[in-house]
């Protein structure tokens, strides 16, 4: 094949070129179709063609079938749930992994599991692995890409990374898995209404808190995209850390975290530490609003009344403040101080809410240098 002619050098002389046409050469004679190498090229994405063959996606939805005996349309209809793009019956996008995935799916239907149930389950896990993979990704790609590094060079290392490293998160995944799903049944409850009815209680009361960095938006004009995402990051660390049990950090969506938990004077303690950290890590103040009552919880997220009270108490909470409703306030007075704020309409919420700004036992009334900065601000 004349690369030249298919315009797939146009633009590299010398090393670089030599590099590329070796690379092209080596995909072409492993049967890599021209208009894939077309697409690689113009897309800046050639190096990774070669990891992406080593992840080694070489059966179709009908393969899977004939292999496992699982219906080729439901083979389909998963591959969707997990968030993953429009694949056609006759691609060639699932791998040995699939396969075994196909056959356990089948396995839980048949013993018992409703597809309801496995639908929800492989949406979750869909959900979850659309953040792990970029991430993972990422953070191999700043630990072994090298300054000058050819087309060849990366895919021949990448590839390599890929086939001995990648084994290795299997027991890394599982742990993790089964370390939540103890913690899931420890925290479960089956006691004789449950028995009853055959399923688990709906609700719950629970304290939820919601926190966000103050400026955000405006955060994101100001400075790159890099910085950006290492505000982001050190915020997200900053808020597992703050989750100390019984608190549970649920989840954190850029630049708001959200926590709950059975204890409200719990709640209200994390999100103060959360609070302390970001200014001692020089982020842009932190606010947070907590409310106590009843909630929700489906495939790993929390709804209902509270959830929506604390955001709203959040949006008006000040720079550096953690504003509470009467419920936290009087679970919570005796480990905190608790001032009345004033009363609140808030969207969406019905009569005028009653909410208290919690601090330390001591602190001073005035918020820091920081917040009030912060406060002029907004």
């Amino acid at each position: 094949m004349d690369f030249a002619a298919e315009g797939l050098l146009d633009g590299l002389e010398g090393e670089e070129r030599e590099a590329r046409r070796q690379l092209l050469e080596r995909l072409a004679d492993e049967g890599v179709p021209l208009e894939e190498l077309r697409a690689a090229v113009a897309e800046d994405r050639l190096p990774l063609v070669p990891v992406e063959r080593a992840l080694g996606a070489c059966y179709t939805a009908a393969e899977v079938e004939e292999r496992t005996g699982f219906p080729a349309a439901m083979v389909l209809r998963f591959w969707r749930l997990l968030g993953l793009p429009e694949a056609r019956p006759q691609d060639r996008v699932f791998g040995d992994e699939d396969i075994a995935a196909a056959e356990s799916i089948r396995f839980y239907l048949e013993a018992g599991l409703s597809e309801e149930g496995v639908v929800e389950i492989t949406r979750v896990l869909g959900e979850s692995m659309a953040r792990l993979a970029p991430t993972t990704a990422a953070a191999f790609a700043d630990a072994f890409l090298e300054p000058g590094d050819s087309e060849l060079d990366v895919a021949d290392r990448f590839t390599t990374l890929a086939q001995k490293l990648r084994p290795a998160i299997a027991p890394v995944l599982m742990a993790a898995y089964t370390a939540h799903l103890r913690d899931s049944i420890r925290r479960g409850i089956i006691g004789r209404a449950e028995r009853e009815a055959g399923h688990l209680a709906g609700e719950e009361e629970m304290a939820v808190c919601f926190a966000d960095l103050v400026g955000f938006t405006r955060l994101g004009a100001e400075i790159d995209t890099e910085q950006l995402g290492n505000v982001v990051g050190s915020f997200a660390t900053l808020a597992a850390d703050a989750a100390r049990p019984p608190v549970r950090l649920v989840k954190t969506i850029g630049d708001a975290a959200l926590f709950v938990s059975p204890e409200p004077a719990a709640a209200v303690e994390a999100a103060l530490a959360l609070i302390e950290a970001a200014e001692t890590a020089d982020l842009p103040s932190v606010r947070a609003g907590v409310a106590y009552g009843s909630v929700l919880q489906r495939a790993g997220d929390f709804y209902g009344h509270a959830v929506n009270l604390a955001s709203r108490v959040t949006g008006i909470a000040r720079p550096g403040s953690v504003l509470c409703t009467e419920e936290v306030y009087k679970a919570s007075k005796d480990a905190f101080d608790l001032s009345f704020a004033r009363r609140y309409r808030l969207k969406g919420i019905g009569d005028a809410v009653a909410l208290y700004r919690a601090r330390r036992p001591g602190a001073e009334a005035e918020a820091s240098p920081k917040s009030k900065e912060g406060r002029r601000r907004r």
